[in-house]
């Protein structure tokens, strides 16, 4: 006799973390939704994109010489917070070379003038606090991370305004300031930190003067790289990744076509680094999209960005949540330009753009300083800006953000050597991206930054399941093994 049995229906194994504005920090959630009109989310994981180079922020002196003002427990309950296994675990980190206006003083690692063959060069400037706060980070990251060095200007003697901002290189000092990366890698080396790459500038562009910077053009850069700082690095063995550009996406288009012209101007580029302050929410994708499809076997990698011209708001995290804080070009941007500046909500400016450069072929996505005090600092130039993690040191006491948990969604569950996969969603309110771990594993992050719940069903071949998004939340979901 034949005995029938009823299919049990298959489901995906999900385990779901949200971060939202009523308070979840990245807390998993237990219950799932049992909708019968919920939005279509359909994970394609042979639909495949760019391999992932990592998350993560920057070692400035200002966060480093912070650390330095805390007691001993809440030093390390940051450091532990952003590369320990239980925290943020950041793979991907930026530092700087000689001051930038995150630091205490102008410095350089080269001051004497006409020292050409640099032999009075010293990292010395960086042992109190960079170094330190590298090195402790090191002892708690167990997969390790890679460090991303810029400079913002060589020393003012190289220079033609013979000054720490604006002006440009001398030619005649093209060679020493190539050899000065090289002193660079080596110092660092014996301090046992490996440099990972350089961007050639930071914002080549320049700042209007206000702080540490250096002009460029794509032409003169790519020159400089091209005949000076590739063939430097190459002769010392030095086997180092070179990202050109590394200022705003609206005049991304221009530089990768003169840096990747031809092989000759290509060949020591291993990639583009971008910042994202040319608007307060565009993430521009066709300029993104362009960078890719000119060197699509090279890195695409976002190396700053901050919630900038804003004071810290002290333990209240609604503010980070709220369309209440405006950027620099709320005030200074021309009048053509001043739709892309509108008032922002922190979080949602974290979570849209690093959800839309993933989605358009950005591999690696750097914040900018990771520790800031009340004030936005410390900074010789005022120049106060917002961090996930705000101390006062006065106090020894530590804020950590709705920002620094934005940021955890992503560093914690997309892995180095992750690969971006295909998605299709049957409501463009909700923002989402998803990636292969190297384990296995798919993390699909997801945003909704409307005023109300969503139902999601999340479907991987023929399995799936239902679950719920809170009013203005953030969701990592991990998809493992399939259970019945």
């Amino acid at each position: 006799m034949l005995i029938g049995c009823m299919d049990k229906e298959e489901k995906l194994q999900v385990t779901v973390y949200e971060t939202n504005a009523n308070g979840k920090k990245l807390e998993k959630t237990t219950e799932f939704s049992n909708a019968d009109n919920a939005i279509q989310l359909t994970v394609l994981p042979n639909e495949e994109y760019q391999k992932i180079t990592g998350f993560g922020g920057s070692f400035t002196e200002s966060s480093a010489h912070l650390l330095n003002q805390l007691g001993k427990e809440n030093r390390q309950e940051i450091i532990e917070a952003y590369f320990g296994e239980n925290g943020a675990k950041y793979s991907l980190t930026r530092t700087h070379m000689n001051s930038c206006d995150f630091s205490l003083t102008n410095y350089s690692y080269a001051p004497v003038e006409g020292d050409l063959e640099l032999e009075h060069f010293s990292i010395a400037e960086d042992k109190d606090d960079i170094i330190p706060m590298i090195k402790d980070a090191m002892k708690v990251s167990k997969e390790g991370f890679k460090i991303l060095s810029s400079p913002w200007t060589a020393p003012p003697w190289m220079k033609d305004n013979k000054d720490w901002r604006g002006g440009k290189l001398l030619p005649e000092y093209n060679d020493t300031w190539a050899l000065f990366f090289s002193k660079y890698i080596e110092a660092y080396k014996n301090e046992g930190i490996d440099i990972w790459g350089f961007t050639v500038e930071n914002e080549p562009l320049g700042n209007d003067n206000n702080w540490e910077s250096m002009h460029f053009t794509a032409q003169e850069m790519t020159q400089f790289v091209q005949n000076h700082l590739g063939p430097k690095l190459e002769s010392e063995g030095h086997k180092v990744k070179i990202l050109g550009y590394d200022q705003n996406r609206e005049h991304l288009n221009e530089w990768v076509d003169t840096m990747f012209a031809s092989e000759n101007t290509s060949k020591y580029f291993d990639g583009t680094a971008i910042h994202w302050y040319a608007s307060t929410y565009e993430v521009f994708p066709e300029a993104l999209q362009y960078a890719h499809e000119k060197a699509p076997n090279k890195h695409l990698i976002q190396t700053e960005a901050c919630i900038d011209a804003e004071v810290p708001k002290w333990k209240d995290d609604a503010w980070y949540w709220q369309k209440e804080a405006t950027d620099w070009g709320w005030d200074w941007a021309p009048e053509k330009d001043k739709h892309l500046h509108p008032k922002y909500a922190p979080v949602n400016r974290y979570a849209r753009d690093i959800i839309g450069c993933l989605n358009n072929w950005v591999d690696g996505w750097i914040d900018w300083n990771m520790v800031l005090d009340k004030q936005g600092g410390p900074n010789w130039f005022k120049n106060w800006c917002v961090a996930p993690v705000i101390v006062d040191p006065e106090n020894d006491e530590v804020y950590f953000t709705p920002i620094y948990y934005t940021m955890s969604h992503f560093s914690k569950f997309i892995r180095p050597g992750a690969t971006r996969i295909g998605l299709t969603m049957t409501d463009d309110s909700i923002m989402a991206t998803a990636c292969k771990n190297p384990d296995g594993s798919i993390a699909v992050v997801i945003f909704n930054q409307d005023e109300e719940k969503k139902d999601l069903s999340i479907s991987l071949g023929e399995r799936n399941t239902t679950i719920q998004i809170d009013a203005k939340a953030i969701q990592t979901i991990i998809i493992n093994e399939v259970t019945k």
